[in-house]
């Protein structure tokens, strides 16, 4: 097998001109879709000048940022926002009652629906109560974010237009509704770099609840990469055995050993780098680095028998069980201490269709005390301005039978956005698109969204699409 057997477009397009023409002349055929890439430098990924320091882009941030880091918590499944956040209480004068066409309008309806032949009004069975300064209403399921209404801002006008899980959560992490875009941590540590070179800037952990829904997916690919460098994918940390898989050495390799095999490797690795010019080897060579120094850094991370007994109680008893949304929310609080970029929390179980009022219950008991305490955690040790946390799932659900928060890191605390009709179905006050929440989010960590762009198979992608604004009115000082 010759050298140009295994060669892929993007590592001939990496290529320089002077290489392509030298190797040819030695007789390595590479077919013309390949020169046409070549010499026009528009088919492939785009190499972009990156800050030696934090690995972010020079130039970067845009302007003076609010918010440093982001951490979201993804509630998997779509809960649902009129058990939670959007308070209906005329609503249950129509249980029962045919959902009226000049409600649905004639929009979409999902498979599992597309059968029925009758859509009864089912209203929220729970009871709301009045919390804080700004009296917002909360479910009564949520007893522990009373304690926080003052600190947050809920959008209760956020909408999609996807209306099947795994395209709506694609396009909540990625902008886009179809699989191969990155993530939104990966574009944000693509734009700004990290802060810690011992540890990842995007680290991902994944929680399910209490066996409910325990077959709902997910799929790496909500924190990867996409066209973008690998180095910038999200890094999943485990709740047992090593946090990160293969991270430990094997038994009987001592640090200095595998100091010498890293080195020895990296020599290699460099010789193919100079001989190829594919950026992969690069950031091959950059993750083992990071592997070794993770050796130190992630058992420290991971290790909370130095936590005060009154952080546990503040985030709840399930906080000392590794894996659980309590004990991610902790972990989370830890890893913005030390500087990671974005941390990502996935809590699966939201997805209710059989027995809703049971499954959410259940559901919110999980959540509710954790996700109040990490706000409160946060606050208490002064990292709440520069960190914007931002609770959210894909949708909520139809009334017959959507909310989100956002806190600290440059939003307005205390705040109600948007409105929906009487049936919660439709909005009528301010509206707020997935491609708008995002650009906000970009907006808080000092990002324009239009000028975060990466030249790929001939085009400028971002993660907003060709579309997005940034919702000014839950922005602090503006």
């Amino acid at each position: 097998m010759t050298d140009s057997d295994c060669m892929t477009p993007q590592l001939s397009a990496a290529m320089t001109r002077r290489q392509f023409f030298r190797r040819s002349t030695a007789g390595i055929a590479i077919g013309i879709p390949a020169l046409a890439a070549l010499l026009t430098n528009d088919g492939f990924a785009a190499d972009t000048a990156n800050d030696a320091k934090t690995g972010g882009l020079v130039g970067l941030p845009h302007f003076p940022p609010k918010a440093k880091r982001v951490i979201f918590l993804h509630q998997s499944g779509a809960p649902s926002q009129m058990e939670l956040f959007d308070y209906k209480p005329n609503l249950v004068k129509s249980q029962g009652v045919e959902l009226p066409d000049s409600v649905r309008m004639g929009q979409r309806i999902t498979g599992m629906t597309s059968g029925q032949s009758s859509f009864p009004v089912a209203p929220s069975i729970f009871k709301f109560n009045q919390y804080g300064r700004s009296g917002t209403w909360i479910s009564e399921l949520l007893p522990y974010h009373g304690k926080i209404v003052d600190d947050i801002t809920i959008i209760k006008s956020t909408y999609t237009e996807a209306i099947n899980h795994d395209p709506a959560i694609t396009f909540v992490q990625t902008g886009f509704q179809q699989p191969g875009r990155p993530s939104m941590g990966a574009w944000v540590t693509y734009g700004l770099g990290s802060e810690n070179q011992n540890l990842p800037a995007f680290v991902v952990m994944v929680s399910q609840a209490n066996a409910l829904n325990p077959d709902q997916p997910l799929f790496s690919r909500l924190w990867g990469s996409g066209f973008l460098s690998s180095r910038y994918q999200g890094v999943k940390f485990r709740s047992s055995g090593d946090a990160v898989l293969y991270l430990s050495s094997p038994p009987g390799v001592p640090s200095a050993t595998r100091r010498r095999m890293l080195d020895g490797i990296a020599k290699l690795n460099r010789l193919l780098a100079e001989k190829y010019g594919d950026p992969e080897i690069d950031t091959r060579v950059a993750q083992y680095e990071m592997a070794y120094r993770m050796q130190t850094s992630v058992p420290d991370l991971m290790d909370l028998s130095k936590e005060r007994e009154s952080t546990f109680e503040l985030y709840g008893p399930d906080s000392r069980k590794p894996g659980t949304y309590a004990a991610n929310c902790l972990l989370a609080r830890r890893l913005a201490e030390r500087g990671v970029r974005f941390i990502q929390l996935y809590h699966r179980g939201w997805d209710q269709h059989n027995d809703l009022p049971r499954d959410i219950a259940l559901q919110c008991k999980g959540v509710d005390q954790p996700s109040a305490a990490l706000v409160l955690d946060l606050k208490q040790r002064g990292m709440l301005d520069d960190t914007l946390v931002v609770w959210a799932g894909e949708f909520g659900r139809t009334v017959y039978c959507q909310g989100r928060w956002m806190a600290g890191g440059g939003i307005q605390p205390g705040l109600t956005i948007g409105k929906t009709d009487d049936y919660s179905y439709n909005i009528i006050e301010d509206p707020v698109h997935v491609h708008d929440l995002q650009a906000t989010i970009l907006h808080c960590l000092g990002i324009d969204h239009l000028k975060l762009t990466y030249k790929f198979q001939g085009r400028y992608f971002r993660l907003t699409d060709v579309a997005g604004n940034v919702v000014k009115k839950v922005l602090a000082g503006v």
